[in-house]
């Protein structure tokens, strides 16, 4: 399983995911997301100095440059990026994000992940449920606003039953990052959103 340590962004494999705390995110995939290779690419950005970037790779460290600036700019490295930020400020050193913790292009690997994927949420320490359509605080959820919480897209993809009940802790996030609350406290809006008793 491959986990992102939550303050460097790299990526590094974990043969036995068991023996380490992890946060987790669920998500609608949108515009703009990274994959593995793109973040794999990004681990072989850090060299020891800059004289070693110049004399290995000559010309290659403008053009890495540029790559490293336009895949920060991504819509899906911000969300990657304020994942391991929340997960780091929650006390996890590893975080699990579908978009780049699987090698998509290799089909073993894929079919793996999608065979482990309710046992890595269910084992996750906490999961962190991005709403990208929402944009509203815990203090905006009332019986007149939280229409917008019940038809978000998160609850309408296929993914969407085993992260919810996989997961023994989830807090919900607004499309800014903002903490609506945890499920145990929205348990009225998800059921009355999935029709999933609580």
């Amino acid at each position: 399983m491959w986990l992102l340590n939550t303050s460097t962004l790299a990526l590094h494999y974990v043969i036995n995911p068991d023996v380490v705390r992890y946060a987790i995110l669920s998500h609608t995939w949108g515009d703009e997301e990274i994959s593995f290779q793109d973040m794999t690419v990004e681990s072989n950005w850090q060299a020891p100095s800059l004289a070693d970037h110049v004399y290995a790779w000559g010309g290659q460290l403008v053009l890495w440059s540029s790559q490293k600036t336009r895949l920060k700019q991504k819509k899906g490295y911000k969300k990657v990026e304020r994942c391991c930020a929340e997960a780091l400020a929650h006390g996890y050193e590893w975080a699990w994000v579908d978009t780049v913790c699987i090698d998509k292009k290799s089909s073993a690997e894929l079919s793996e992940a999608i065979n482990s994927m309710y046992d890595w949420y269910g084992k996750s320490a906490k999961c962190y449920a991005y709403m990208s359509d929402v944009s509203m605080t815990a203090e905006d959820l009332d019986a007149t606003t939280v229409q917008e919480f019940k038809s978000s897209r998160w609850f309408r993809r296929g993914w969407t039953l085993q992260e919810l009940l996989a997961p023994s802790d989830i807090i919900f996030y607004d499309k800014h990052w903002r903490c609506l609350d945890n499920k145990a406290r929205l348990a009225n809006y998800i059921t009355s959103a999935t029709g999933i008793d609580q």
